[in-house]
Parts: C-alpha cells; sequence; structure tokens
C-alpha cells in the first residue's frame, strides 16, 4: 500500500464509507487534472488571442483577469454549495459549470467578439471555483495534517502532467502557422486580414468541443461514484480547542493571512506560466518553438512536486518548503530582469521550481485547526485564488508602459511577502489564535 493510501486509510469517517469502487484518492487525482488542463491552456489562449482579436499587451492579459477574477466573486457562493450539496456534489455540479464556459466559446470563436471569449473563460473560473473549494480541502483532511503537502503534491503531479501537456496540444491546433500569419498580416487588406482572422478564430472550436463533452462525462462519472463524504460540519468530529468559543471565520488571523499571500503566490505563477511565450516571442523566439516554454515551467513545477513527495515530512517541513521556494522565487526573478534573451525567458520559465511546493505548503498551514469552519475556510482560500487575474493585469498594463522584460519587476514584492509569512507571519497569526 502506498503513503497516499495509508494516509487515506488512518481518516475513521472514510473508512466506513468507502465500499467499493475506485479509491477516494484517484478520484481527486483525475479532478486536478481538470485543474491543470483548463487553467495552463491561459498560457496559449492569451497569445491566440492577442493575434486573432487584434489586442495590446493589457488588454491580452484580460483572459488571465476574467478566468481568476471568478475565484473572488464564487469563493464566497462556494461556500453555500459546499453546505448545500456537500463536496462529492459540488464536484460535478463544477464541472458542469466548467462545461458551460467551454460551450461559450463556440460562439465567440464563430463571431470573433473578445467579450465572448472573456465570458467563457469568466464561466470556467466560476465551475473550476467550485470544483478547487471542494477538492482541495478534501484532500488536505483526507489524512494527517502533517502529511497533506505530501498529498498535495501528489495531486499537484496530475495537475501539472495535464498542464505541460494543455499548452502543446493546444497550441498545436490554433497556433499552427501563426508566426507566417503574424507577418503576413500585416501586408494584407482589411478584407483579407479579417477573412484570416476568421479562419484562425475558427481553430478553436473542435478543441472546446472536446472540453466540453469531457466535462460532462466526468460530472456524469463523479455523481455515481463511490466517493465518500466528510461531515465537518459536524462538532463531535470538528469541534477542538482551537475552535472551541469561535463563532467567525475571520476569528482565525493565520487564514487570513494565509489568503493574502495565497493572492500573491497565484499571481507570481500565473504571471509565470502565461506570459512566458508571449515573452519569448517579443525577443523573436517564433511561436512553435515559444510554447514550450510553458512547458518548461510545468516540468519545473512538477521537479518541485516530487521533492515534495519524497522530502515532506521527513526530511523538512512544509513551512521550510515554503521559505525556500520564496527565497528561489525572489533570485530567479532578479536574475530574470538582470539578464537578457534567452537566458532571461529561462529564468521566468524556470519559477516553476520556486511556485511548485507553495500551493502545498500554503494550503495546510492555513487550513489547519479550523475544524467546522474548513469549508468557510476553504471559500476564502478559493478567493484569493483572484491573484491570478489580478498580478497578471498589473504586468500587462506595466509592460505597455515599459517593456515585457522590467515589467516583471513585480514579482519581487510578491515574493519577498511570501518570504515573510513563512518566517514570522503565520507565527503571529497562530500565536494570536492560541489565545
Amino acid at each position: 500500500m502506498s503513503q497516499i493510501e495509508n494516509d487515506y486509510s488512518t481518516v475513521a469517517p472514510q473508512k466506513a464509507a468507502v465500499k467499493s469502487g475506485l479509491k477516494p484518492i484517484y478520484i481527486i487525482s483525475a479532478l486536478f487534472f481538470v485543474f491543470g488542463f483548463l487553467t495552463w491552456l491561459n498560457a496559449v489562449l492569451i497569445t491566440y488571442l492577442k493575434l486573432a482579436c487584434q489586442l495590446n499587451n493589457l488588454e491580452a492579459f484580460f483572459v488571465a483577469f476574467a478566468f481568476y477574477i471568478a475565484y473572488f466573486f464564487m469563493a464566497l457562493p462556494s461556500t453555500f454549495i459546499l453546505k448545500r450539496m456537500g463536496f462529492k456534489n459540488s464536484m460535478a455540479a463544477g464541472l458542469i459549470v466548467i462545461g458551460v464556459g467551454a460551450a461559450i466559446f463556440i460562439p465567440a470563436a464563430l463571431t470573433r467578439i473578445y467579450l465572448l471569449f472573456l465570458l467563457g473563460l469568466f464561466v470556467q473560473g466560476m465551475g473550476l471555483a467550485i470544483l478547487q473549494s471542494a477538492s482541495n480541502p478534501y484532500i488536505t483532511i483526507l489524512g494527517p495534517i502533517e502529511s497533506a503537502a505530501r498529498r498535495i503534491s501528489i495531486m499537484g503531479i496530475f495537475n501539472k502532467v495535464a498542464g505541460a501537456l494543455g499548452p502543446i496540444i493546444l497550441g498545436a491546433i490554433i497556433l499552427k502557422d501563426a508566426d507566417k500569419l503574424k507577418i503576413n498580416i500585416l501586408k494584407m487588406s482589411a478584407v483579407q486580414k479579417d477573412a484570416e482572422l476568421t479562419i484562425l478564430s475558427h481553430k478553436v472550436i473542435m478543441p472546446y468541443v472536446a472540453i466540453v463533452a469531457g466535462m460532462v462525462i466526468l460530472a456524469i462519472f463523479i455523481y455515481y461514484s463511490t466517493l465518500p463524504e466528510i461531515d465537518t460540519d459536524n462538532k463531535d468530529v470538528a469541534e477542538d480547542e482551537s475552535t472551541a468559543g469561535k463563532t467567525s471565520i475571520f476569528q482565525f488571523p493565520y487564514l487570513l493571512l494565509g489568503v493574502l499571500t495565497l493572492f500573491l503566490y497565484v499571481g507570481v505563477e500565473v504571471l509565470a506560466g502565461d506570459s512566458v511565450i508571449n515573452y519569448a516571442s517579443s525577443i523573436g523566439v517564433p511561436l512553435q518553438t515559444a510554447k514550450f516554454f510553458a512547458t518548461c515551467t510545468l516540468s519545473g513545477m512538477l521537479l518541485g512536486y516530487i521533492v515534495g513527495i519524497i522530502c515532506i515530512p521527513r526530511y523538512f517541513s512544509q513551512r521550510a518548503a515554503l521559505k525556500v521556494s520564496a527565497v528561489i522565487g525572489v533570485i530567479f526573478s532578479l536574475v530574470a530582469i538582470f539578464t537578457q534573451g534567452t537566458v532571461s525567458v529561462f529564468f521566468i520559465a524556470f519559477l516553476g521550481i520556486a511556485n511548485a511546493l507553495m500551493w502545498p505548503a500554503l494550503w495546510p498551514l492555513a487550513i489547519n485547526g479550523l475544524g467546522k469552519f474548513t469549508k468557510s475556510g476553504s471559500s476564502l482560500l478559493i478567493m484569493g485564488i483572484a491573484g491570478g487575474g489580478l498580478i497578471p493585469l498589473l504586468y500587462g498594463f506595466l509592460a505597455d508602459k515599459f517593456s515585457l522584460h522590467q515589467a516583471y519587476w513585480v514579482m519581487v514584492p510578491c515574493y519577498l511577502f511570501i518570504l515573510y509569512y513563512a518566517i514570522s507571519g503565520y507565527k503571529k497569526g497562530l500565536a494570536i489564535t492560541k489565545k
């Protein structure tokens, strides 16, 4: 039996609930695969829509904004959905909402209306907010809290394998001959230009039809699966000394600091992955080659997850992993800023190594001891994912003002705050909570 299965088997509420079928860990793995595949398509979509809809840098980064800002608006409603529907049914509902968002891409591609693309991304983000609000705390409390980062790291492998494959697959379909079109379009008449861009826009239809079908099939599978429900609202299970006497989620300062930290972390992770193709293209790297830099970022994250699985908590703690990751983030950001050409691009891509263990380390630190407030705390953390929409948008604004290269300065203070949280910020919150 694997360590992850051992962790699972130690949780009493689940042991009686699983009678047959796949173990919950495998079902959740499939959901994390979905997160990664859909989320990292944005790296290709930013470049693709910038060309297809003729956008500047700021406008193009509304792709990330529309997708991630949905987490902010959907996080609190997700709490109600989780309480009303439970973990399993919420996961199925989230998949259906994602399918609806993917379906909106079809009329968007037919009309080449950018706002429709953004609406589709927003709806997909809403579905992912529901899905993540359910699956992240589920995997966290599926075993001992001390090994939660290891379990999340295993989920991260599925997430990032999907994320590495997504840009390659979608890029091969929708960016084929895009470099030639990017040059030739400058010589075309208005009518020719519109016709060619319409053909380019239509290329996205079949991939998103496939995504719609995949989401519906997976939702049906989850709905009829044997995935057990975990009752975090049951006082007999959830109440302990850390929650006794607490009446609000806002009485857990370490969680609130964690939400801000996660906001900044998601912002820099998304910025590194979603901007690297556009940045590489801006210095003359062909788009058919540049698309692999996003895969490089995801490969770095895979390496980090493997380290987490092997080493946490055996050789170092979740907090130590967060601290080292933040330091690497600061160093790699500065090297990328102070170098030029492909060296600079590679260090942006290598930020995947720095970002890998931040999510697995932050979630357990922020959600530990919430008991009956676990679902509400999870929703607040999911709200923090909105950083993936706002920080890249700030980067796009700075890129138009200065340059794509110098706009990466926005990353440095983000990593420094993450380092602060790992060193002392989380202690301050815990100290207050334990009084």
